[in-house]
């Protein structure tokens, strides 16, 4: 593997907020996830997606966990689809989901989603058509590490953000080979697949197979159920304010670990929790903003 790769410097420009926009002006998105058990992770997701700063967050989940994810959180909608016996999505649920795409401006699937064959379906049917950028994540990840060539010449940009065993589901290859190779596995991935890799972990790898660049935020309190759920809202809001694929990941990634920064330095690493990202956001575009002179 030789592979010529820009290292990347300094952050993108952040979303621009003009003083006269609107609901509409700042995207809309929609998370697709959760399951019975699971009702955590799309919740985490939507709140990720209002504290990046999205104008209207949709969640769309099984019927049966609405309640508990609506009462999370008041400011996202949610989209009740119907499940099966075990808490999942239908087919039915499916073919609800897949009317809304064309109404949004960005797509995050896979948090707390659960595998099925109904499932597969949806994960590859919004991989294959959306018109729109989609983060893929958790469960979205799994499914498309069974059938890989789903993963070819996407309509729109496709950004992945798995974690290390996630990863090698996706690629074959084993953890160790992974965690000895990060950057170019990551970036011949991006590269054969024309996508956006985030290879999550210390130092976190982002890349879309020519520029590559490690994220310099974050800590050991961040590794804890949920975290990447916020993060996949995060970038889907970036996403839907019109941010460039890459740039929209390198800017969701440090955003996601300063918050953890400055929540680990009020509440210690041990005592971080996934719930404590979104609150602790807002103080972390604070500080973004300023370091950009905004």
């Amino acid at each position: 593997m030789n592979l010529s790769l820009y290292r990347d410097a300094g952050l993108p420009a952040l979303p621009k907020r003009p003083p006269d926009g609107h609901k509409g002006t700042f995207g809309r998105v929609l998370l697709i996830g959760g399951s019975r058990g699971m009702s955590g992770a799309p919740a985490l997701a939507g709140l990720g997606a209002l504290r990046g700063g999205a104008g209207l967050v949709y969640v769309a989940t099984p019927a049966s966990i609405v309640p508990i994810v609506a009462g999370l959180e008041p400011s996202y909608l949610t989209l009740p689809m119907a499940e099966d016996d075990s808490g999942k999505l239908t087919q039915a649920g499916v073919e609800e989901i897949l009317g809304h795409l064309p109404d949004m401006n960005a797509i995050g699937i896979g948090p707390g989603l659960g595998r099925s064959e109904a499932l597969k379906t949806l994960v590859k049917a919004v991989y294959r058509t959306a018109p729109v950028p989609v983060v893929c994540d958790a469960d979205a990840l799994n499914l498309l590490s069974e059938m890989r060539d789903v993963l070819f010449d996407p309509p729109a940009p496709r950004i992945l953000t798995p974690h290390p065993g996630e990863f090698s589901r996706l690629t074959g290859k084993s953890m160790e080979e992974i965690q000895k190779s990060r950057e170019p596995l990551a970036a011949e991935f991006a590269r054969q697949h024309q996508l956006i890799l985030v290879l999550k972990g210390q130092h976190t790898v982002i890349t879309d197979g020519a520029r590559v660049v490690q994220n310099a935020t974050g800590n050991s309190g961040m590794a804890t159920g949920g975290t990447g759920d916020v993060l996949t809202g995060l970038t889907t809001a970036l996403l839907g304010q019109g941010l460039p694929a890459y740039e929209a990941a390198r800017v969701a990634v440090y955003l996601h670990g300063l918050a953890g920064d400055l929540a680990a330095a009020e509440l210690s690493e041990p005592g971080l929790i996934a719930s404590d990202l979104p609150r602790y956001l807002g103080r972390a575009w604070l500080k973004m903003q300023a370091d950009a002179g905004r």
